[in-house]
């Protein structure tokens, strides 16, 4: 087996799990990451696969680190209560990207998967994160148990801004929580819920409709970095709710510009040449 092969997945991996679940984009990393290790340069079809594959590793994370709350939800669901509504408020959000990325994905990925609007998107998501955190944060939600489903929705609809990539699904839906009155914490924890449909349908589609791309020959690749995304994501989740309890997302929003920036002065100096 080749042996760079797999240190390129299990790079792959553990930026994949970084990335999903903080406001900084995985789909924009993953591309940039993939132009630049140049991996499985001789298959498109394949590296899409492939960065499905490990996204289902990055959800696993979740699962887990969720597992008690999700269990409760989905048994206390039988019964009217707030694990009921929390359900039924992960099942609308979900709704609206669904719909437009079924109507829309094919043309979003011939157009925008290339590294510099990638890297305008990282910039423009930024500003918007500095924005949300400059204004008067006014707090209605305080948990993820007392969101309604009129919040839901309007998150749903804030969650279809990732369609676009380099813009960040998480992003997308904590900064539209933020902006909608949740919490820090209940707009991170939904994230996070409304996540696991959104993420494995995605993925479950999309590798439906690549199936004859899968080989067995690529199961060593793959099993390495669907293990890296789901050790990494785990990390990584634990790690933004102890942020989040005492700073800002204005550290991510930094981040994104600079490194949006970076992308677009390599691309126009030629010292990297991307994909564009």
């Amino acid at each position: 087996m080749d042996m760079i092969l797999l240190v390129k997945s299990l790079i792959m991996g553990i930026v994949e799990g970084i990335t999903e679940f903080l406001p900084i984009s995985s789909t924009g990393h993953l591309i940039l990451a993939g132009d630049l290790l140049n991996f499985l340069p001789d298959s498109k079809e394949k590296r899409d696969v492939y960065e499905i594959f490990i996204q289902l590793g990055a959800i696993l994370a979740v699962v887990w680190e969720y597992r008690a709350k999700i269990g409760a939800t989905v048994v206390g669901a039988r019964r009217p209560g707030k694990e009921r509504n929390l359900l039924w408020a992960v099942l609308i959000a979900f709704i609206p990207a669904a719909v437009l990325g079924k109507l829309f994905n094919e043309v979003i990925k011939a157009h925008l998967f290339k590294p510099v609007p990638v890297a305008l998107a990282f910039i423009i998501g930024g500003l918007l994160i500095l924005w949300a955190e400059k204004r008067q944060h006014r707090v209605r939600v305080e948990t993820v148990d007392g969101i309604s489903l009129l919040d839901a929705l309007k998150i749903g609809f804030a969650q279809c801004l990732a369609l676009i990539p380099g813009t960040s699904r998480s992003g997308a839906t904590i900064i539209g929580g933020l902006f909608f009155g949740l919490s820090r914490k209940a707009a991170t924890e939904f994230s996070f819920f409304l996540g696991i449909p959104t993420l494995t349908a995605a993925s479950l589609y999309s590798m439906w409709k690549l199936r004859h791309a899968l080989d067995a020959a690529d199961a060593g690749i793959f099993a390495v970095g669907f293990v890296a995304a789901a050790i990494s994501a785990f990390f990584a989740v634990r790690g933004l709710l102890r942020f989040i309890s005492n700073h800002t997302f204005v550290a991510f929003a930094w981040y994104r510009i600079a490194f949006g920036l970076i992308v677009l002065f390599t691309a126009w100096s030629g010292l990297v040449q991307w994909t564009v």
